[in-house]
């Protein structure tokens, strides 16, 4: 069990413009929304949503809404609420239609 409620950080590097930038934003949103802050990782060879649905989050933080696709959005939104950095969304998770992965 974890003391605060996680949050995994989501940057598309194809999209970003300044990933430095990006990470921060993310980071500084996450803290204020008080979530523990973890990254999705370079190196798996999972599917971002089955990555999600493994990682016991409960929320996605991105910087831009073009960091996703709409099918990823839709997908994710089943599994974990959605926040955007710029401009500032949220998606809360959707309930009442199962968990689809």
């Amino acid at each position: 069990m974890r003391d605060l409620p996680t949050a995994l950080g989501w940057i598309n590097p194809d999209v970003s413009t300044a990933l430095d930038w990006d990470r921060a934003s993310v980071c500084r949103l996450a803290r204020k929304l008080g979530y523990m802050l973890e990254w999705f990782p370079d190196d798996t060879v999972l599917d971002p949503v089955c990555y999600i649905a493994a990682a016991d989050v409960g929320m996605v933080i991105a910087p831009t809404p073009n960091h996703f696709d709409a099918l990823i959005l839709n997908r994710l939104m089943h599994m974990v609420s959605v926040e955007i950095v710029r401009p500032r969304a949220s998606f809360d998770r959707w309930f009442g239609l199962g968990n689809w992965a």
